[in-house]
């Protein structure tokens, strides 16, 4: 035997006992501690075909919104919680009180609680780690969780996107080392739909029947000299995919008109109608939708609650509450509740004390983000953090790990690995999924 063989039989042995030590614990029930490719894949496997990621851009206070704590005073700086708790639907598990409409669902809800990272002045920074699951790197753009769920999904439908954003693009966002063909579609306009996809009313037929003619051409031709360049090919296929949204079918997805007024009033505002349409963009088969919350700053400040921010924060959670808590009954009402994850993120959450203007700073160390249906095990909340939410006490739930649970929820394997060129780049940083979700 070979000192190689001889290494590899020993590793070989150590793994089989390892797994038989794992088995002897409890089963594959023990993965919250130990985990294993082969198990994740074997067990941790859900059956949701789409996700609705609402983005709560700016930072939302964790202890404000979805881990209250006691009540502490803007103007004594006392730390704690800006309101009172209210319960939920899930015994022992408490909200906001200006969450009433998501307590009442909060069955179908999991709150992490105990969510971090280390990017804490940044807010660019932590919203690309938060939507990659990585740092920012020099060497490497990693691609957005919703690019790697267009990329890994594919296409549901015919004529309707992978991946759309409802806000502004943002580098966060992008397919990174995935290419075109994983990017997203976005729109602000909910009843008018993404602009640039129809021709300009001042460009004649035939003129843009000429024009793609010549770009026709000019493709073939640097195709035939690069034909190995996976550019020119992701951007034919989104060009293609462009001209089928650009028909009747998919526009008529913007129609919201069509829904019951008591409906949209139910979803609220601005936000929420972005909410209804993305159920809308669900139905028509889209595999990920970003939300983005709040772009016209309702209370002045967003989530960024510095200073004066915070005397109207209750408007933003008041907003969410309606948006989410009918977004969540009217995928049920629809029978999609089960096949599509929502998520609400954020890039950080804050510290219990207050500032010098009343609001509050950054805090990387624990924050909350939320999963909903998709067909998982929900636990009302998972983690438990300390008196003021600042650190994780039980089960702290890493970037990584939050990423590999939306894959798993969607049938993905947060093990494979992708390649960025020829480098082999894993689907999460070593994330596991958490396991209690799933069974």
């Amino acid at each position: 035997m070979t000192p190689e063989s001889s290494s590899l039989s020993r590793r070989s042995f150590l793994r089989s006992s390892a797994l038989a030590s794992t088995v002897g614990l409890g089963g594959f029930g023990a993965l919250d501690s130990f985990g294993s490719t082969g198990t994740t894949k074997l067990h941790l496997k859900g059956k949701a075909e789409h996700c609705i990621f609402l983005w709560l851009g700016g930072g939302a206070a964790q202890m404000d919104t979805f881990d209250p704590k006691k009540r502490g005073d803007a103007k004594a700086k006392k730390a704690g919680s800006y309101y009172d708790a209210i319960d939920t639907a899930v015994p022992g598990v408490q909200v906001c009180e200006h969450l009433p409409r998501v307590a009442h669902v909060l069955d179908r809800i999991t709150l992490c609680r105990t969510v971090f990272h280390n990017v804490i002045d940044e807010h660019a920074a932590a919203a690309y780690q938060v939507h990659t699951g990585r740092p920012v790197s020099g060497t490497i753009q990693y691609p957005s969780l919703g690019s790697v769920v267009a990329h890994e999904k594919g296409q549901l439908a015919k004529g309707a996107p992978k991946y759309v954003v409802i806000g502004y693009p943002s580098l966060s966002r992008n397919s990174g080392f995935l290419g075109a063909n994983a990017g997203y579609l976005y729109l602000l306009d909910v009843e008018s739909g993404p602009a640039g996809l129809a021709r300009p009313a001042n460009v004649a037929s035939s003129r843009w029947k000429r024009r793609e003619n010549l770009l026709g051409v000019l493709r073939k031709g640097y195709l035939s000299r690069n034909p190995k360049d996976r550019r020119i090919q992701d951007y034919d296929a989104t060009l293609q995919d462009s001209l089928e949204l650009a028909g009747p079918k998919f526009m008529s997805t913007f129609e919201l008109a069509g829904e019951s007024p008591d409906l949209r009033e139910s979803y609220g505002g601005e936000f929420g109608q972005r909410c209804l349409l993305a159920r809308r963009l669900v139905q028509r088969g889209v595999r990920f939708i970003e939300v983005s919350h709040n772009l016209n700053f309702l209370n002045g400040t967003g989530w960024d609650t510095h200073n004066q921010g915070q005397l109207n924060q209750h408007l933003l959670i008041k907003e969410l509450d309606n948006a989410l808590a009918t977004l969540i009954t009217d995928l049920e009402k629809h029978s999609l509740l089960d096949k599509t994850l929502v998520a609400v993120g954020t890039e950080f959450g804050r510290p219990a004390g207050f500032d010098g203007g009343g609001g509050r700073g950054h805090h990387s160390k624990c924050f909350s983000l939320l999963l909903a249906g998709g067909g998982l095990n929900h636990q009302g909340a998972y983690g438990v953090s300390d008196e003021l939410a600042q650190k994780p006490i039980e089960n702290p739930v890493s970037l990584a790990d939050f990423h590999a649970t939306v894959h798993a929820a969607l049938g993905i394997d947060p093990s494979k690995e992708l390649h960025a060129g020829d480098r082999p780049v894993p689907i999460t940083d070593r994330g596991k999924p958490i396991a209690k979700l799933f069974g």
